[in-house]
């Protein structure tokens, strides 16, 4: 089987003490991938000059969100699959070929990893949650769709990733949605196939639950949740989700 041209989306906003950990990390992926996209969403600190410097392919960005960011980086890759990594999240070596190894299975349509929040303290509660509300989400937001049609939510610090075509058959991200575009995601491209957590661990930078307190985190995640579910608006939810460097 012919192996997957895979290209890895990156967007950053005021990033430059994370990317020093992120270029080691991109360094020792084996296989390399297809390419490496950086979308910078007008950052205001050195990021955009750090990124180039490093030889990297560096869009910037009309302005700045996630799903803006994202969206311009899939549309002008030139690879078949699609990783879309966040700064702060280190992968695995292999992860090219973990990647290519589950969509070969062509009844998944959207993969993502099981991520571990990683940092000066112990985060097994928080990254124990993270795993279950991959599961837990989904059988509440539509058991049926969970139980019978392989639905999953997966989120961006689970390095998500799909075939090009998919993405593109479903537009993509929604440009509207300043967070929670990630589930979106989910809920719109399981209408092609199956959403899967796999195994494999990712590791991600607690910082949010560092600044804000375990307790407050947690209480957080499943605010947002939960009034997403509930039909809350975008910029509603944005604003109790503030940006954390």
């Amino acid at each position: 089987m012919a192996q997957n041209k895979v290209s890895i989306v990156i967007p950053t906003l005021n990033e430059e003490k994370i990317l020093p950990n992120l270029f080691s990390n991109l360094e020792e992926l084996h296989p390399i991938p297809y390419e490496i996209i950086f979308v910078d969403g007008c950052s205001k600190d050195e990021t955009a000059c750090m990124i180039e410097k490093k030889g990297f392919h560096l869009i910037k960005s009309i302005g700045k969100g996630r799903a803006l960011q994202m969206n311009e980086g899939a549309y002008q890759a030139s690879g078949d699959v699609i990783i879309f990594l966040h700064a702060d999240t280190k992968v695995p070596s292999d992860l090219i070929q973990i990647v290519s190894e589950t969509l070969q299975n062509k009844k998944i349509t959207l993969g993502g990893f099981t991520s571990i929040m990683e940092g000066e303290k112990s985060r097994r509660f928080i990254s124990f949650q993270n795993s279950l509300k991959t599961y837990l989400g989904a059988f509440l937001y539509s058991p049926i769709r969970c139980l019978c049609f392989g639905f999953r939510l997966l989120f961006g610090d689970q390095v998500m990733f799909c075939r090009k075509s998919d993405f593109i058959k479903v537009g993509g991200f929604n440009y509207e949605l300043p967070i929670m575009e990630d589930a979106d995601l989910c809920l719109r491209i399981n209408k092609l196939g199956a959403v899967k957590q796999i195994k494999n661990k990712v590791y991600s930078s607690d910082r949010r639950v560092a600044t804000l307190g375990l307790l407050n985190a947690y209480l957080l995640y499943l605010k947002i949740y939960f009034f997403w579910r509930l039909g809350a608006s975008a910029n509603w939810l944005k604003a109790q989700y503030d940006e954390i460097r």
